[in-house]
């Protein structure tokens, strides 16, 4: 039997997921988490062998949970069950150390097989997953920054605010949260902290 482990905010998603897992002869839910910290609270309580895990979810984001599961407990599998498929919620799952990443929109064999093969200890993607991580792999990022948006990403790489940056640049805050978009919709992130190491790994900002 795979004991797993169901990390979800929404219930009503949540009980759909573990009616489909309890279906499933050779699949045991162990059991259920609302949000990130009880995910990691209850694989620390139950060790199950796989965990089934939301990304976006109160208290604690999955890919969070899913560093703080696996640094205690390695043995533990971790596969990512969510409605979000781009580059950097992908990227940033398996940095966190997901061995699967499927979409809930998938057909339910679909996941039942991901979940079987990551127990086995292999690597489960999603078909439209695999297609995003080979295109990346063929053609990374060559984003180009504008000279403000340069000099705006490399204040918030020194740990300035909006408001200290707008000062420094005589700019209005709104102003700068435009900069900023512009940036991370160059880049295909989402938030400040990767926008800026991913910029230094692209040789836009000094390191």
């Amino acid at each position: 039997m795979i004991r797993v482990l169901v990390a979800d905010d929404h219930p009503i998603v949540r009980s759909g997921i573990v009616a489909l897992l309890e279906a499933a002869p050779d699949i045991e839910v162990v059991g259920e988490a609302a949000n990130g910290a009880q995910a990691v609270s209850l694989a620390a309580e139950l060790t199950p062998d796989l965990v089934l895990m939301d990304l976006r979810m109160p208290v604690l984001d999955g890919d969070e949970a899913t560093a703080r599961i696996l640094a205690d407990h390695p043995d533990i599998r971790i596969v990512v069950l969510t409605t979000y498929e781009t580059d950097e919620n992908i990227l940033t799952a398996i940095e966190a150390g997901a061995s699967g990443y499927l979409l809930k929109a998938a057909p339910q064999e679909e996941i039942l097989a991901g979940i079987r093969s990551v127990a086995r200890g292999e690597v489960a993607l999603a078909p439209s997953i695999a297609a995003l991580l080979v295109r990346r792999v063929k053609k990374p990022p060559t984003a180009t920054l504008s000279e403000r948006e340069t000099q705006v990403l490399a204040l918030v790489a020194r740990g300035n605010s909006n408001p200290s940056i707008a000062k420094a640049l005589f700019l209005s805050e709104a102003t700068v949260k435009t900069h900023l978009l512009h940036v991370f919709e160059k880049l295909g992130v989402g938030d400040r902290t990767r926008a800026v190491t991913l910029a230094m790994e692209l040789g836009l900002l000094p390191r």
